[in-house]
Parts: C-alpha cells; sequence; structure tokens
C-alpha cells in the first residue's frame, strides 16, 4: 500500500513539475552502490563532490579545493550517519526542515476559519520551530533514486503529525555539475489543505575552520544585493508583521556593497539584532527582484554571494525563493565538534561563536500569520494544487 501511494504521489509530482517547466525527470531506485561505511552517499562532478545522509536528507560534506589547491570541506556535520540522531542539541545540520520551516507564532495558524496547533518546541512552549519536535529533519526519508551525480530523498509526512493537517509527500533532490550544487525540493499535499514551507540548513565555513588567523566566519565577506528589506521580529524572532529598511550603511545593509560578517560586530546597533540581548545576525531578509519585471533566477545576479579571503572560495546562491535568512551562529559555545575533514592542528576542534554562517532559501517566515503579507500562494497548498516547489543552485569560484 505504502509503495503505491508513493509510486502515484512521485508519478504525480513528476507530471506536475514537467508541466510547470521545472524540467526534472525522477527514476526509480537503480543499481549505484549504497552508502560507504559512515552511512553517507556520495555525488560528484568536476570541481565538486557532496556526501548526504537519509536522516532529514542532509548534506554532510561538501568539498572545494581552495586558491591553492587544498580541498576543503565547508560545511558542518559529523563524521558519521549515527551521530544525528543521538546529538543532544540537534542544531539541524544539513537537513530539510519541514514540513514549515523557521519560526510559527503561538505554535498556530488558521485556514478557512480553523484554528491547527502545533506542536511548541522553543522558548518555553512559546512557539514552533522548523516543524516541532519531530520535525523532517529528525527523521529518515528514503532514498528513492541515487546516480554518481544525483540523489532524490522522499517523505511521507502523515495527517496530524506535529498537528499540521493533512498528508504531505515530498521529494527532495540534490546534483551536482560542475562547480555547482544543484536543490530541488518538490512536496504534494494529498488530503488537506496544509502550510509547507521548507529549506536547505546547511551550515557554511568556506576556510572549513582551518584559516590560522580565526576560526570564525567573521571574516566572510557576504552581499545580498536585492535585500535592501528584512523582516521585523521580537525579541523571540517572531516576526511581528512589519517590514524594516536595511537603511544603508546600517548593520544589516549588505545590498549596497559587500562587508565582512564582523565588520560591525562592535556597533551598538547590532545588539539585539538577532533577539534580545544578541549580537549578530539571525534575520529573514526579503529578496527584492519584482521591480526588474521578468526574470530567470538562474540567469540573473545571485541572491546571495559569499566569500573568504583566506580560502579563496566564493559561493554565489541563486534562487526562485523570496526571502533569505541569514544566521551566523551565535548559538553556538564550543560544545559541537567539527569533522576529521576539517581544522587546524593544535587548536580545539570545535565550533565557537560565530563560526560558521546559516544560508536559508526560503519564503517570508511565519508568512501563514500574516495573511496582510498575501503570502498564501506561496505557503498553503492543499489537494489538487500545483506542487510546492523551492530550486536553487550554489556556484562556487576560486578568487585568486
Amino acid at each position: 500500500m505504502l509503495f503505491s501511494k508513493l509510486s502515484l504521489a512521485f508519478a504525480t509530482i513528476a507530471a506536475v513539475g514537467s508541466a510547470l517547466g521545472q524540467g526534472q525527470e525522477y527514476s526509480h531506485p537503480n543499481a549505484t552502490s549504497g552508502p560507504d561505511e559512515n552511512g553517507k552517499y556520495e555525488i560528484s562532478a568536476e570541481g565538486i563532490r557532496a556526501q548526504f545522509i537519509p536522516y532529514g536528507a542532509s548534506v554532510t560534506n561538501l568539498f572545494i579545493r581552495d586558491k591553492n589547491g587544498v580541498e576543503r570541506d565547508i560545511v558542518l556535520g559529523f563524521d558519521n550517519a549515527s551521530f544525528y540522531s543521538v546529538d543532544p542539541f540537534h542544531p539541524h545540520l544539513g537537513g530539510v526542515p519541514g514540513r514549515y520551516a523557521n519560526r510559527i507564532k503561538n505554535s498556530t495558524f488558521n485556514i478557512d476559519g480553523v484554528d491547527y496547533h502545533v506542536t511548541p518546541n522553543e522558548n518555553n512552549g512559546k512557539n514552533t520551530l522548523h516543524g516541532g519536535k519531530d520535525g523532517w529533519d529528525f527523521r529518515n526519508f528514503t532514498v528513492v533514486s541515487y546516480t554518481p551525480d544525483s540523489i532524490t530523498f522522499s517523505i511521507v509526512d502523515p495527517d496530524g503529525k506535529e498537528g499540521f493537517p493533512g498528508e504531505v509527500i515530498s521529494y527532495i533532490t540534490y546534483t551536482v555539475s560542475p562547480n555547482t550544487w544543484h536543490i530541488k525540493m518538490l512536496a504534494l499535499s494529498t488530503t488537506k489543505k496544509t502550510p509547507i514551507m521548507l529549506s536547505s540548513h546547511a551550515y557554511w565555513n568556506l576556510d572549513g575552520f582551518a584559516n590560522p588567523a580565526t576560526p570564525t566566519t567573521l571574516n566572510h565577506t557576504l552581499s545580498l544585493p536585492y535585500s535592501g528589506q528584512r523582516v521585523s521580529v521580537d525579541g523571540i524572532l517572531i516576526p511581528d508583521g512589519d517590514i524594516l529598511a536595511n537603511t544603508k550603511y546600517s548593520v544589516n545593509d549588505f545590498w549596497s556593497s559587500p562587508k565582512q560578517l564582523g565588520a560591525n560586530l562592535t556597533a551598538p546597533e547590532l545588539k539585539g539584532n538577532c533577539g534580545t540581548n544578541c549580537t549578530g545576525y539571525d534575520n529573514c531578509y526579503i529578496v527584492n527582484r519584482a521591480q526588474y519585471g521578468s526574470y530567470d533566477w538562474r540567469n540573473e545576479r545571485p541572491v546571495a554571494s559569499l566569500a573568504s579571503d583566506f580560502s579563496g572560495i566564493q559561493l554565489d546562491v541563486y534562487t526562485d525563493q523570496d526571502a533569505f535568512q541569514v544566521y551566523n551562529c551565535i548559538g553556538q559555545n564550543g560544545t559541537l565538534p567539527i569533522k576529521s575533514t576539517q581544522g587546524l592542528d593544535g587548536r580545539p576542534r570545535v565550533v565557537e561563536q560565530y563560526g560558521c554562517v546559516v544560508l536559508e532559501v526560503q519564503d517570508w517566515i511565519d508568512g501563514i500569520n500574516h495573511p496582510e503579507w498575501q503570502r498564501e500562494k506561496k505557503q498553503i497548498f492543499g489537494p489538487g494544487d500545483a506542487p510546492y516547489v523551492l530550486e536553487a543552485k550554489y556556484v562556487f569560484s576560486v578568487n585568486k
């Protein structure tokens, strides 16, 4: 029965995706070899190789050669797949948060006059983060396709799980091509209207923690050329309905020119920017491209660029999404280990505060509780609707 349901949904999503011009054809499991001794599936192309696990459909390793030809593993993760499910802090390393990424105010939303209450899991029960206590990145996905340069995971999220209405069936496809990591996420609501918003929760350190000058990403330069605005939040990072200007030369101005993540670390304005008594970034930046008319997100300017002078590695992010969350690891405190593929001899093998940065492509956070933003078509899906679709590509280059 489950296999039949999966097959039917698989075919439905593929057909709808093709009709929408999404272009990717899915396949059933093939004879490509399975995971390695650490439980990881590797895919590769010229200039890039990446490893993934079914737990959370997570990226665990991503290797790029730096300006000196040294291969750097530039995402956080664990050495062995078994570590993910037992880590007590569960920092959502590299997974797909779902079925609704980011925060839901009061763990409540309303669809067509009906109130729904989902499982709270943050701020002493005041809100829900990344889908609840047993969100998607706490669960094992199924590998449904695996080739040398691509892997597809699937999950069936039942009606009522974590309080969300309706069944959702989703497919997460990761593909690599020369110097590029492609992401495609499809999700289909099969029985009831329900919120769907996904993302990739990869943590980046473009130096692979090997920069002798610093183990942090405060030296990384960030550019957000379309993001002159951000979502206003309260002290626990719940949107309050306002949209704020990222005034030129302010701490949140990454649009007028690139700047290092640590450039304004001592500025009084930065304190409280990521919540009460928090100094740093955990902000949802709006991607304003509509004023340019029709655009192909694959060929326009990237919505974000991150670069390190030490490694020379630059990451350009292209996506069809309309918002972009930046979190520069304020909450890390030296308890999370780095992998054996990372680090520098003689230095503690841990992630220090500001030691990484998360770049989440997604829609406007908690849009389901702000109808005035008019995000319903982007965040609420029911039977008969086109599937939820997220696409992104991460393009790597090296600055000498």
